[in-house]
């Protein structure tokens, strides 16, 4: 059994991409949603979480013999989270270099704290520069939720929509930064 950690702030095709080859090579995965103390998160670990169980139901639906999937919410340590779930290894995607070279690191200390190795799957190339920072940014500050589309399956989309014109204070905040307002 695997573990599938993140913030998941908002699930991407990248996100989905790994979750589904993690399948391939696990008969287990669980996919840990997680929260980092470092960033605002624009969706609620519940909202998270259903999000992700909705998309993976459909997943699991279209290729029942893979691997079993379930989606859990969890604070802490990710290697905490794995040894209580029972996890032989943590599940990273990596989109490139820079996700390379700070992966491996991760995987060093997570193997030398926990025991725990670390399985990288590459992602495809349609996936390589697309980020849920980078999906939060084209919310705030684009007039057209198209674009999304190519990145983020329909649900997280329309969840996004609603966030924006409900004027969520993570995306005002970016736009904010944008604007050069919040700049001494």
């Amino acid at each position: 059994m695997a573990v599938f950690p993140g913030s998941f702030d908002p699930v991407t095709f990248g996100h989905l991409d790994v979750i589904a080859r993690g399948r391939e090579l696990f008969e287990e995965l669980v996919v840990a949603v997680g929260r980092n103390p470092g960033k605002d998160t624009l969706f609620t670990a519940v909202e998270r979480v259903g999000m992700i169980q909705g998309l993976i139901d459909a997943m699991v639906k279209a290729k029942p013999e893979l691997g079993a999937v379930r989606v859990e919410a969890f604070d802490g340590l990710t290697v905490d989270f794995a040894r209580q779930a029972g996890a032989i290894a943590l599940l990273r995607g990596i989109r490139n270099l820079s996700d390379l070279q700070n992966e491996v690191q991760q995987a060093v200390t997570n193997r030398e704290v926990a025991g725990l190795e670390t399985a990288f799957v590459v992602a495809g190339q349609s996936f390589a520069y697309t980020s849920s920072s980078l999906i939060k940014q084209l919310t705030a500050m684009g007039h057209d939720m198209e674009p999304l589309k190519k990145m983020v399956p329909p649900v997280v989309v329309r969840a996004l929509a609603k966030k924006k014109s409900q004027r969520h204070p993570v995306l005002a905040h970016l736009m904010t930064v944008r604007d050069g307002a919040s700049e001494a």
